[in-house]
């Protein structure tokens, strides 16, 4: 056996198809072109056109195969749309990875009902959405991988963690019941959890200076994360290798979580 066919039997996902929400920017972008360059096809979901064709643009430029559907994932009918939509495109994934999020932080006593319903509904309630939808299916076929990003905040409180938080700490809890449904089935299901990553989802704080370098001193690497370092961890936990896998919340935050 060569090389390249024993890291193949490991990591290929040529034949796969696979779902990437909040895909055409940040962690989800740079998760949607590991995937794709992986060998799956990827449909990217998020609520920007432009970005999403702009994505999709570059990976099929470069021999890949991707497509996009718009959709609002803040409500359920926006998040069946879109699986429906998804399907019809590529037919039923054997990867979900949810990358959408919205991170809206204010102070615990200002927390209003509308950004508590908000936060839950993109951040939790749509992969649990998409789990229902797609888990049981990919149980009948024998493989699948749910993928789902947290934060530290699912660990930690830190920076107005709020509602933000409480719908991280969630979507961990999520995966391990995801896990104990279908993992005998051959689905697995597991988080990846970032430390400080210059995305736009953190703009607030990648615009202090002080606060940036504070982060990056926390670490062991010692420089904050970029979005690609996690283009090597997803294609993992997306493929034939990381098969007894599950359940897990696996740290790409370059130390910060135990310095």
């Amino acid at each position: 056996m060569s090389t390249q066919d024993y890291l193949s039997g490991l990591f290929s996902l040529e034949g796969r198809t696979a779902l990437v929400t909040g895909g055409s920017s940040g962690i989800g972008r740079a998760i949607t072109e590991a995937l794709a360059r992986a060998g799956a096809e990827v449909t990217v979901v998020a609520r920007r056109e432009a970005e999403l064709k702009a994505t999709v643009d570059e990976l099929t430029e470069a021999g890949c195969r991707a497509g996009w559907v718009s959709a609002d994932l803040a409500t359920t009918e926006g998040v069946r749309r879109a699986a429906d939509a998804a399907v019809a495109r590529s037919g039923e994934p054997d990867i979900v990875v949810n990358c959408a999020g919205i991170n809206l932080r204010p102070p615990m006593g200002e927390l209003g009902e509308d950004v508590w319903d908000t936060t839950m509904a993109i951040n939790l309630k749509a992969p649990y959405l998409l789990g229902e939808r797609f888990g049981p299916g990919m149980a009948e076929r024998g493989y699948g991988r749910l993928i789902h990003i947290s934060s530290q905040q699912a660990h930690r409180a830190f920076v107005n963690s709020g509602a933000y938080g409480v719908s991280k700490g969630g979507l961990e809890s999520l995966a391990r019941s995801q896990a104990e449904a279908w993992s005998r089935h051959g689905v697995t299901a597991n988080t990846l959890v970032p430390g400080f990553v210059m995305t736009p989802l953190n703009a607030r704080l990648s615009s202090d200076p002080e606060k940036v370098a504070a982060l990056a001193a926390r670490t062991m690497v010692g420089r904050n994360g970029l979005a690609e370092d996690f283009a090597a961890a997803a294609v993992f936990l997306a493929g034939p290798g990381s098969a007894y896998v599950t359940g897990q919340s696996l740290f790409v935050d370059g130390g910060l979580s135990v310095h």
